[in-house]
C-alpha cells in the first residue's frame, strides 16, 4: 500500500462531494473513489475513516438522513469556505500569472485555474471588475507558446495518480530522432520548466546506489500504464535541492562547475538574466568579468554561450570547451559559399 493512499482517497471524497451539493451515501461515494482512482477494491469502513478524518481537520462535512438512506455533503461552512474576496490590484496579479500558466491548457492543473478563476468572477463586485478589465487592457503577456498539453491529458493523468500514490509506471518514450523505448518508471514529480512539463522520475532498471533519476519531457510519452506495484521515494530525496543543482532541466552526473568569460558588454546581459541564483562573478579591471555557474549537464551551458557569440568564452571544462569548437567548426563550413 502507498505511504499517502488515505490521503489521495480524502481529497478525491473532497472532489466529489464539491461537485454533488445534495450528497452521496457511503456506497455511492466508495464506488466513485474506487472508479476515479481506478482501485480493486475499497471497504465502506475505510470510506467512513476517511470522512471522519475531514471531519476532525476542521472541514464541514455533515450526515444527513434522507429518502436514499444517510448522506454525506458539504455543510453551510463547507460551502462558504470556497468564497474568496479579491481587489483589483491581486485580480490583476492573478490574471497575469494564468497567462503564463497557458501552456498547462489541457491538463488537471489549468482545469483547477479556470475553476478558480472563474468562482472568483463571479463574487467580484462591478466597479472591481470594471476597474480590472480596463487596467488589463494596458498589460500583456507575450512570448508564450502556441502549446496545449490536451493530447497528454490522459497520459498526464496517470502520472499524476501515480505520483500521489508512490505506483511504479510502464511508458512508451520517444525521444527525438530514435525508437519507441519501453521503460519503467518511478515517478516523483511534475516539473514545470520553460513552458513545458517534464516528469521527475527514477528508472527502475538502474540499481540502488547509482544516479536514477530521470526528467522526462511530457511531450514525448505515447503511453503511461499504472501497475500494481508501489515504489518508496529514497528518505533522503529533495525536490528542490535537486533541481536546484543545474540551471536547466536536464538529468545527468554530478553538478560541475563552468567558468565563462564574459565581455565588458555581455556583461550587461549576464545581469539583467543571471544563469543561477548561487552563481559567482569575478569582476575583471577591463569591465569584463569570470562567471562560474554549476550545471549537471554541458546542454544547460553551451546554448547559452553560444547565444553571446563573441561575447562569452567558455573556459572549464576542457571536454565543454573542445565541443564548442567543434559546433564552430561545423556551423562555419555550413555557412561557406552557397551552392
Amino acid at each position: 500500500m502507498a505511504r499517502n493512499e488515505q490521503l489521495v482517497r480524502q481529497h478525491k471524497l473532497l472532489q466529489i462531494l464539491e461537485a454533488n451539493r445534495f450528497g452521496r451515501t457511503l456506497d455511492e461515494l466508495r464506488e466513485a473513489v474506487v472508479t476515479e482512482l481506478g482501485l480493486g477494491t475499497l471497504h465502506e469502513r475505510s470510506v467512513r475513516r476517511d470522512l471522519e478524518a475531514l471531519q476532525a481537520a476542521g472541514i464541514d462535512i455533515e450526515m444527513q438522513e434522507s429518502q436514499r438512506g444517510r448522506i454525506w455533503k458539504f455543510g453551510p461552512r463547507g460551502r462558504a469556505a470556497v468564497k474568496v474576496a479579491a481587489s483589483a490590484t491581486e485580480l490583476i496579479a492573478l490574471s497575469l500569472s494564468r497567462d503564463l500558466l497557458y501552456p498547462l491548457a489541457g491538463t488537471p492543473f489549468w482545469q483547477g485555474i479556470e475553476s478558480f478563476w472563474n468562482k472568483l468572477q463571479e463574487e467580484l463586485p462591478p466597479a472591481v471588475r470594471k476597474h480590472y478589465q480596463e487596467y488589463r487592457q494596458t498589460l500583456y503577456v507575450r512570448g508564450m507558446p502556441a502549446k496545449s498539453y490536451q493530447k497528454q491529458q490522459g497520459i498526464l493523468g496517470t502520472l499524476h495518480r501515480a505520483i500521489l500514490e508512490h505506483r511504479i509506471v510502464d511508458i512508451e518514450y520517444q525521444p527525438p530522432g530514435k525508437d519507441v523505448q519501453k521503460r519503467t518508471i518511478e515517478p516523483y514529480a511534475v516539473v514545470f520548466y520553460n513552458n513545458s512539463l517534464y516528469i521527475l522520475a527514477a528508472a527502475s532498471e538502474i540499481p540502488e546506489g547509482q544516479e536514477r533519476i530521470r526528467h522526462l519531457k511530457l511531450d514525448r510519452f505515447l503511453k503511461a500504464v499504472a501497475l500494481d506495484q508501489w515504489f518508496q521515494l529514497p528518505p533522503d530525496f529533495n525536490l528542490e535541492e535537486h533541481l536546484g543543482q543545474g540551471t536547466g532541466i536536464f538529468s545527468g552526473g554530478k553538478p560541475r562547475d563552468f567558468k565563462i568569460r564574459i565581455t565588458a558588454r555581455g556583461a550587461r546581459w549576464v545581469a539583467e538574466d543571471p544563469w543561477h541564483p548561487e552563481q559567482t562573478i569575478d569582476q575583471q579591471a577591463d569591465g569584463s568579468i569570470l562567471l562560474t555557474v554549476k550545471a549537471a549537464h554541458e546542454l544547460e551551458i553551451i546554448p547559452r554561450v553560444l547565444s553571446l557569440g563573441t561575447e562569452a568564452e567558455l573556459l572549464a571544462p576542457e571536454v565543454c570547451r573542445k565541443m564548442i569548437a567543434g559546433v564552430l567548426r561545423q556551423a562555419a563550413n555550413q555557412y561557406g559559399p552557397a551552392s
